[in-house]
Order: structure tokens, then sequence, then C-alpha cells
């Protein structure tokens, strides 16, 4: 579904990424790992085309991202979530849910039963007449995939979904999220530092650490490398 190849992102002499190569496959999820700075979210922002790789390849589905503006990005299939959700906030929830439906041809009752689904698949379907800005955080992070799923994207990027959620909350997104690719067939790409929920969910793993992969596997092979341990503990 998703083909990196030597992916560069330099902010003058700083190599933010320097030459990532991995493949996300259909209908799974990758999980990112990696230190403050390690280059997790400027891979993210380069994907959805916040800034522009500086070389190398994004293929979705065989066909090329790079140099696309995110709107564009966005109508080949690609959703995204930000760490401080971006919601509508002096929009209804239910009118949050129908912004990215407005280019797409659907009759009306398709578009409000694809809102109302989402809406009771992130438990906020009562709350649906109430403004985003009256959710707390971990909700408005709930709205935010909803917002995305409803445009049945081909490939979902996650950025830090659990930071800052509560408990309960954080439960009932890991549920959502593992559930999403074989309900919907999306990929999922994964960042975050909360290390259970990574691997609980993912499929596979990377490790980034200065712009670079250096560690991929399973969750017991990344746990047991040697360099990811000296790289978050210390030799």
């Amino acid at each position: 579904m998703l083909r990196i190849e030597g992916l560069r992102k330099n902010f003058g002499g700083l190599k933010a990424l320097d030459g990532l190569d991995f493949e996300v496959p259909p209908r799974s999820i990758l999980g990112v790992l990696g230190m403050n700075g390690s280059g997790k979210t400027t891979m993210l922002n380069c994907i959805n085309g916040v800034y522009i790789a500086s070389s190398g390849s994004i293929q979705l589905d065989g066909k090329e991202l790079t140099g696309l503006k995110p709107a564009q990005i966005f109508d080949r299939g690609v959703g995204r979530t930000f760490q401080v959700p971006r919601v509508f906030s002096r929009m209804t929830l239910w009118d949050n849910l129908a912004v990215p439906l407005l280019s797409r041809s659907m009759t009306r009752a398709e578009r409000d039963e694809i809102r109302a689904t989402w809406l009771k698949k992130v438990h906020l379907f009562d709350l649906r007449h109430n403004y985003a800005e009256e959710l707390s955080g971990g909700q408005q992070k709930l709205l935010e995939l909803a917002r995305i799923m409803v445009s049945r994207p081909k490939l979902v990027l996650l950025d830090e979904p659990f930071a800052g959620v509560n408990p309960t909350l954080s439960r009932l997104l890991i549920d959502v999220i593992r559930d999403m690719p074989g309900e919907t067939g999306c990929s999922v790409v994964l960042v975050s530092h909360d290390l259970t929920s990574i691997y609980e969910l993912s499929h596979d793993i990377i490790v980034m650490h200065e712009g670079r992969i250096l560690a991929r596997g399973d969750a017991e092979t990344v746990q047991s490398n040697p360099d990811v341990v000296e790289a978050y503990l210390g030799a």
C-alpha cells in the first residue's frame, strides 16, 4: 500500500530524514518508535505533503505522492491525525464529519449513515449536536479519527494518538485502531511513545534514530535488539 524509498529531508545542514526505506502492506499496522527528534513526525509530514521531501520516493498504491499538496494527497486516500487534535472547534461533531465528504459523490442518506456509524464507533454519537470545543482532549482525538475515517482512506497516519488521553479513552482508541484494517481495508502508520499500544497493535515495527531506521521487526525482535536498548537506555 505504501512504499518509501530513499526518503530524505534536510533543513539547512540538518538531516532530519537520512534515507528511509520501508513498505506498509495492505490492511496492516506499522508501528513507529523513536526518541524525540528521531524524525517520526517529519516522516509523516513528508508523506502527507506538509513538507516536500528533499529526495526519495513516496508511493501509495503504486502512485507517486512526492511533490503533491496535502489536499491532493488527501484526495489520493491519505488521512492524518496530529498530536494536538485539529478539530473545527466552533462546529458541531456532526458538521465536523461533513467536511471531508463535501467533495465526495454521495447521497445525503449515505453521508448521514457513514457519519452516524463512525460517531457510534468512537462513542460520540449522543454528543453529535455539541460543539467540538466542548469535548475533552481525548474525545477530540476520537473525533479527529472519525473525521478521517468517514472519507474511507487507503492509508491513515496517526501521530501520538494516545498522548494526554485517559486510560478509558486510550482503550477505546486501541480497539478502534485495531479493527480499522480489517473493517475498512486501510493501512495504518502509528507513531507513538506508548510502547504498550505499539506492541499490542502493530504487525511490524520500525525504530527510528537520528533520521534513520535503527531496527525493524516484530515486538519481540525490537525489544531485544541491542542497538534499540542502547539508544533508549544507554550502553
